[in-house]
């Protein structure tokens, strides 16, 4: 499920790869494509939605998100630098601030006009916050609203991975022990590609927090194994010190949607409650029985969320900020229907 691929150069010269899914009828809602006043009734460009993955991951982990929503919204999906179909950065460019950049050229590239919605998993997310620091008149102008789903603002570096007594211990020794393994690429590539029970048991442990398909966990073993090793060591560092709470006050009067699983490891739900607390009325969800990969272990609650993000965000564009920051703080806790039977479409 792809469309033609569009390369895009980053500040620095890399080029990312892109996928845009237009939409494919005329009828797309009226609140969309909605006529603009004072401008002798021209239509203004529709609303895109841009959909930026997480660490060690690609533009693939929308695959459900991606099927159930096109040809109802115009959509942008992109593989972060090192990452999927996109070229690896120089040294020192695997870095929060620096994906935010590369987002800003994204957008500049395929969606230099019209409302936005941005949606981030993970690392995603984290890129809207650096975009959201550097450039905040964007968000003042364009953007009608920000999904964050299974990310954190900051304070990753005390994460205990479930592991309250070793999580400090991996935290410290994580970045040199991948360096070191870069020293032997070719016999650690052909390990990561070949499946095993030790492989099975870490993406479960660590993506989900239910009973998923083995082809589930196939393939998000495969995206894991298409990233580069020198990628996942560059990047590591970065988590750490990543701190982008203030930054937050850009978004005060976007409609804000955060997602996250009650079972997630890696951006555990106190990281959520945090940036909620930073958003006034900002929609707080925690999906039960959920882990890293909200939207691949729950696509259909994910989907729903967003559908009702962007509809809300088109139907408040004319409110003020003040007024949208005077909304109630939301908060749900959604418990899955899990169907009977293995699913019909698989992830590929």
């Amino acid at each position: 499920m792809h469309s033609a691929p569009i390369r895009v150069e980053a500040d620095d010269g890399t080029l990312l790869h892109v996928e845009v899914d237009e939409v494919e009828s005329p009828d797309q809602p009226e609140l969309a494509r909605r006529r603009s006043p004072g401008r002798r009734g021209r239509r203004e460009p529709p609303l895109t939605i841009v959909f930026s993955h997480g660490y060690s991951l690609s533009l693939d982990s929308w695959h459900y998100q991606r099927k159930a929503l096109r040809g109802r919204y115009r959509m942008v999906f992109w593989d972060q630098r090192g990452h999927g179909r996109s070229a690896t950065g120089p040294d020192g460019s695997a870095t929060i601030d620096q994906i935010g950049k590369d987002l800003r050229r994204v957008l500049a590239a395929v969606a230099a006009e019209g409302p936005l919605v941005l949606v981030g998993h993970s690392m995603g997310g984290m890129t809207i916050m650096s975009l959201a620091q550097q450039e905040p008149v964007l968000f003042d102008e364009r953007v009608l609203g920000v999904a964050f789903i299974s990310t954190s603002a900051g304070g990753l570096g005390q994460v205990d991975f479930g592991l309250p007594r070793l999580g400090p211990l991996v935290q410290r020794l994580a970045p040199t022990a991948v360096r070191a393994l870069t020293r032997t690429p070719t016999l650690v590539e052909r390990g990561r590609r070949i499946g095993s029970d030790l492989e099975a048991l870490l993406v479960r442990r660590y993506s989900y927090a239910s009973p998923v398909p083995a082809a589930l966990v196939r393939f998000t073993a495969d995206m894991i194994a298409s990233t580069r090793l020198e990628v996942i060591s560059d990047f590591l560092p970065t988590f750490s010190t990543h701190d982008k709470r203030e930054a937050l006050a850009t978004l005060r009067g976007r409609e804000v949607l955060v997602l996250v699983g009650d079972g997630d490891l890696l951006t555990p739900v106190a990281h959520s409650e945090d940036i909620v607390r930073r958003i006034p009325g900002a929609e707080h969800v925690v999906v039960r029985n959920s882990g890293h990969l909200l939207m691949l272990e729950h696509p259909e609650v994910v989907t729903m969320h967003l559908i009702d993000l962007v509809e809300r965000s088109l139907l408040h564009r004319d409110t003020t900020p003040a007024e949208r920051g005077r909304l109630p703080l939301v908060r749900r806790t959604v418990t899955p229907v899990r169907r009977r039977g293995r699913r019909r479409d698989g992830a590929a």
